[in-house]
């Protein structure tokens, strides 16, 4: 941890209402530099046992858009407060028929059994740009027993039945034909209520014709499921839900970057990233889904609204579910006061509590965390984000970095911020 700084907010109207700040003296702390222009630093810290303060943290050092140039890790035994010295993890290396690419999305524990599963994407991408990741990526996976020290070895999410295989991994994923892929960090597993792991992804949706389908238009297309594991001994089987699909005419680059939390009544609540990219006149929504069988059927996606019925503009970027143990259901993510285009502008950054019956976002209780400031960039990119629950503090940890704050392109440093929730 390095410099802490104050976060400069302000207030805007959601509808008829106010949104509040939070206070003014909340600290933002750099916690990973970027190493210098041209180089934006992206990190996240999770916990690795079901208590206590062994930690990971992974720093990705970016100089283009959906690339991770190289990553780090680092390790800690005393709740973040100190760092082992980094580690490399290769996210890029030449290989004979491309570029093997590789994002990683950090490790979830198990609360039943303490086992760390670590999930990542990769794939082989043949001239190394990343849209051609559409056509190649898959979802990996390694688990540990002890925190992170040593693992199982590198598996690949197949689905169960002899008719999946690393070439055909899921229903309605060919490898070479689309891709199955997890979102951002914030889209992470969670435990169902029948026992079930939840992993949330998405898929590069096929048209009849056997090629990349893009029905709504926008710079990419996809559609959502999540991926189910069940314990068999000391691995995961997996099987995948039904596909939830967008309405084209509506969210132009289809349903992206699904998070998930349970509900009240056996329920499960899916809030996704959608976008009016390249149709400005569409409103900019979140969509919701919900689930009331564990998992592998959902609701046909609809705008989020506030408990009150009122929809919100959202732009096209990541959000995050987490509960607290305080019992409360909280969301973050971007919320504006005017409607975007596609994805921007991703600020201000703010956090709400989630009515746990309704699945509903509760107005009055959305708060500023951070915004841009009067002389920052209005490209300013508030979002690449990853929360947790501090088990010190008890506060929600943010991993955020704060791109493009500077009109230099991609530079930016990791913050760590502390929020405060009653």
């Amino acid at each position: 941890m390095q410099t802490a700084e104050r976060v400069s907010r302000r207030h805007f109207v959601l509808g008829a209402t106010a949104c509040a700040a939070i206070p003014a003296d909340l600290p933002r702390e750099v916690f990973l530099r970027s190493p210098g222009k041209g180089t934006a630093v992206m990190a996240m810290a999770y916990y690795t046992r079901k208590s206590g303060g062994e930690m990971i943290s992974i720093e990705e050092r970016w100089s283009r858009s959906d690339t991770i140039d190289v990553a780090f890790l680092r390790r800690s035994s005393d709740y973040g407060k100190t760092w082992s010295a980094p580690v490399e993890r290769k996210t890029g290396e030449r290989v004979a028929n491309g570029m093997l690419r590789r994002h990683l999305r950090g490790g979830w524990v198990d609360p039943r059994n303490g086992r760390l599963v670590d999930v990542w994407v990769e794939g082989i991408l043949p001239t190394d740009d990343p849209l051609e990741g559409s056509r190649q990526w898959n979802v990996y996976y390694t688990i540990s027993e002890n925190g992170g020290r040593t693992n199982s070895g590198v598996r690949q999410v197949i689905h169960r039945g002899v008719e999946f295989d690393a070439k055909h991994p899921l229903p309605h994923v060919w490898t070479g034909k689309n891709s199955v892929m997890l979102g951002d960090r914030t889209c992470q597993p969670i435990l169902g209520h029948d026992g079930a792991i939840l992993v949330p992804a998405v898929i590069a949706p096929l048209g009849p014709d056997g090629k990349l389908s893009n029905p709504g238009g926008g710079y990419t297309y996809h559609d959502a499921a999540i991926l189910l594991g069940r314990w068999r001994g000391r691995d995961l089987e997996w099987e995948m839900s039904e596909v939830l699909k967008a309405d084209p005419s509506r969210a132009t680059r289809g349903l992206d970057e699904p998070t998930l939390a349970r509900l009240t009544r056996g329920r499960l609540l899916m809030v996704l990233r959608g976008s009016n990219d390249r149709k400005p006149e569409l409103p900019s929504y979140r969509w919701v889904s919900m689930s009331s069988d564990g998992g592998r059927r959902w609701t046909t996606p609809q705008p989020w609204t506030y408990t009150d019925g009122t929809p919100f503009f959202s732009p096209s970027a990541c959000s995050q579910l987490l509960h607290h143990s305080n019992g409360k259901l909280y969301w973050l993510g971007n919320i504006t006061p005017e409607n975007p285009r596609g994805n921007r502008p991703r600020y201000p950054f703010v956090i709400g509590e989630v009515d746990q019956d309704s699945g509903l976002l509760i107005r009055n209780s959305v708060r500023i965390v951070d915004d841009k400031g009067p002389q920052e960039n209005p490209l300013l990119t508030l979002s690449n984000f990853y929360a947790r629950e501090d088990r010190g503090s008890k506060a929600v940890a943010l991993h955020m970095t704060r791109l493009f704050a500077l009109p230099d392109g991609w530079e930016g440093d990791a913050f760590l911020y502390q929020i405060p929730v009653g």
